[in-house]
């Protein structure tokens, strides 16, 4: 598994992502900083976490690396306490602010998404350096971008890795793609800055040509990918004009992470696994 993990993983430790973040930063890629970990046990891990993702920060900021952190809601322990996990975001808004670097707020499975959003809102209403995440997959999600507070919002736009009940989301591909593209079309037109997180092309081909109906500045865009996941796509879209920004994860928790994942989506091995014999 380590093996395998390693195309997908920056390493353990916050100088292997870093030496990862300055590598694509070469290639002409700029980056987003993940630390593995969710659903922490005590206060504090969470505390733990929130002061490793504020040393991240703190790093990038020094190293003058175009990239910024995401951090997954129950890794700073809102299943714990939400009102914990508030304080330790702020603080880490506070501290990125500070050094001019962005914050994004992870979006995880149903049940936490409420609690997610109204996290969101908080900090949105007190920092201008912090985005969410919507994921196409679930129904609800036109509404939730309706919801979203006034003014500018950055969004990742995300599919979706979490295999949801069919009562609340779409279950096949094509109804994926085509909320997605909804999706993308309502946060276009509400003024957001949307990062289309994708492997498919196709996909992104109908994202662009929103982009293009609705004349949407580049600034207004962007592509973001996984580590080591069709880096072809990256190089088409780059020589195309458009920026693909990296998602850089690492950690000691990388098994955990995997095991998770792979639970949660199975068909998450079937790409790892085609991938590793050049099928990807």
């Amino acid at each position: 598994m380590r093996r395998l993990a390693a195309r997908y993983i920056a390493g353990e430790t916050l100088a292997e992502a870093l030496a990862e973040l300055a590598d694509l930063a070469g290639r002409g890629h700029p980056g987003i900083l993940d630390i593995l970990g969710e659903h922490v046990e005590d206060e504090g891990a969470a505390r733990a976490a929130a002061g490793a993702y504020g040393d991240a920060a703190d790093a990038i900021a020094d190293a003058k690396l175009d990239a910024y952190v995401s951090v997954k809601p129950t890794h700073f322990g809102l299943a714990l306490d939400p009102r914990l996990c508030l304080e330790l975001y702020a603080a880490l808004a506070e501290r990125c602010r500070a050094r001019g670097i962005f914050l994004r707020v992870e979006m995880e499975d149903h049940p936490t998404t409420d609690a997610t959003l109204a996290l969101f809102a908080s900090l949105r209403a007190r920092f201008s350096n912090v985005g969410i995440v919507l994921q196409s997959r679930l129904l609800r999600t036109p509404a939730d971008i309706a919801a979203l507070p006034a003014g500018p919002v950055d969004v990742r736009l995300v599919k979706g890795i979490y295999l949801e009940p069919a009562a609340i989301a779409h279950v096949e591909p094509e109804p994926i793609r085509a909320a997605y593209v909804e999706c993308a079309r309502l946060l276009f037109a509400r003024g957001a800055h949307v990062r289309l997180a994708t492997h498919d092309d196709g996909l992104a081909e109908r994202c662009l040509q929103v982009v293009r109906e609705q004349k949407v500045a580049a600034d207004r865009y962007e592509f973001q990918v996984l580590l080591g996941v069709r880096e072809e796509l990256w190089a088409k879209w780059r020589r195309a004009g458009h920026t693909v920004r990296v998602y850089v994860p690492y950690g000691p928790e990388w098994r955990a992470y995997s095991q998770r994942r792979l639970r949660k989506n199975p068909q998450i091995l079937r790409h790892v696994m085609r991938n590793a014999v050049g099928l990807g």
